[in-house]
């Protein structure tokens, strides 16, 4: 790996006394370590500066520093509307990210390194192949590889730094159902297709969520699982089958969602158990209407929907640190907790990941 100077050199170059009396190697690494949420300032400062952090070799000095921050990025739709929002750490400012130029119903996303992927969805009722990427460096959007076949909620996981979607399409056509299944390899820079059983092609995918290098996703009927390193598929338990309801994450290895219940529960898939995350009785409310989950920098972070003043609803946010205790059982401690957003009333979250940057 580079050093910070060397990762540098070539923006440096091409900019003159950055700080004062600082080389311009050692003034890059003091503004690399600028917390994200400042970032919108520093464009402020002079030109040279911006042009500074308009550069990969910027943000390549962050990582190199270890000073990429986890920021959390949510999806909501306003008045037939999707409207993107990133809420940075340190301090926790809530800011408005550039809309989508072509927004669609039912859209799958993932994320490797400071890229979203946003993946289909339908428009104008027609399932969409299409690829859009937020880069969020630069807070710019961009157009990637079209996928082999038009999906409308379909299910997308990570997995070596490749995405692998799946369904969210019928099986009426060879192409169709030969491309069930496909994933991306940004290296090369195209899809392919994914072989699989005539008996795991949902249309419909509801969540999905990668444990342990395979990707859990549910259907109408069960759930499956696929495992890109031995190219197996199978079917989820029928215990993770009955307790999974709706949006989901990971957080060290343990598959979170909010059930019917009124409780955050985590599935451990080496016991093949469901387990009450415990703790936050007093620290949230009973019910959190439109729950969605995230693993940002290590933490459960939740969101929810709310009653707001007059028209207007209320998106809240709590982060969750979890720990495992020593009987096997789960514990959690609410860090913060506040209403992060207030949108009209009819409002919904769409989703939400977390992105490091």
């Amino acid at each position: 790996m580079s050093s910070p100077s060397s990762a540098s050199s070539s923006s440096s170059s091409s900019s003159s006394d950055l700080i004062p009396n600082l080389p311009d190697d050692v003034a890059l690494q003091c503004i690399a370590r600028v917390p994200r949420s400042r970032h919108p300032h520093l464009l402020l400062v002079c030109k040279s500066w911006r042009s500074i952090l308009s550069s990969s070799d910027f943000f390549s000095i962050r990582s190199i520093l270890n000073c990429m921050q986890h920021s959390l990025y949510l999806i909501v739709r306003v008045n037939c509307t999707l409207k993107w929002f990133v809420l940075n750490q340190n301090p926790r400012i809530l800011a408005p990210l550039p809309p989508n130029p072509s927004p669609a119903i039912g859209s799958a996303f993932a994320a490797i390194g400071s890229k979203i992927f946003v993946l289909g969805g339908s428009v104008n009722d027609v399932a969409s192949p299409t690829v859009q990427i937020f880069d969020c460096r630069f807070g710019r959007w961009e157009l990637g590889p079209r996928m082999r076949v038009g999906r409308e909620f379909a299910a997308a996981g990570v997995v070596d730094r490749k995405i692998y979607v799946m369904g969210g399409c019928l099986v009426d056509t060879w192409a169709k159902s030969a491309n069930w299944a496909e994933v991306f390899d940004p290296a090369a820079g195209r899809w392919a297709g994914v072989e699989s059983p005539v008996e795991v092609r949902e249309k419909w995918m509801h969540a999905s969520a990668v444990v342990e290098e395979k990707i859990y996703a549910m259907a109408d009927r069960g759930g499956v699982v696929f495992e890109p390193g031995t190219a197996e598929w199978g079917g989820v338990s029928t215990e993770l089958d009955l307790g999974w309801r709706g949006r989901a994450c990971v957080v060290d290895g343990v598959l979170y969602c909010y059930d019917y219940l009124g409780k955050i529960r985590g599935f451990d898939v080496k016991e093949g158990l469901w387990k009450e995350l415990k703790g936050l009785e007093k620290g949230l409310p009973k019910f959190l209407c439109g729950a969605t989950m995230a693993n940002v920098g290590g933490n459960l972070v939740v969101l929810w929907e709310g009653k707001g003043n007059g028209k207007e609803m209320e998106i809240s946010c709590a982060e969750i640190a979890i720990q495992k205790c020593s009987d096997g059982g789960l514990r959690g401690s609410i860090v913060w907790s506040d209403v992060i957003l207030s949108v009209p009333i009819g409002s919904a979250i769409v989703h939400c990941l977390a992105v490091a940057v």
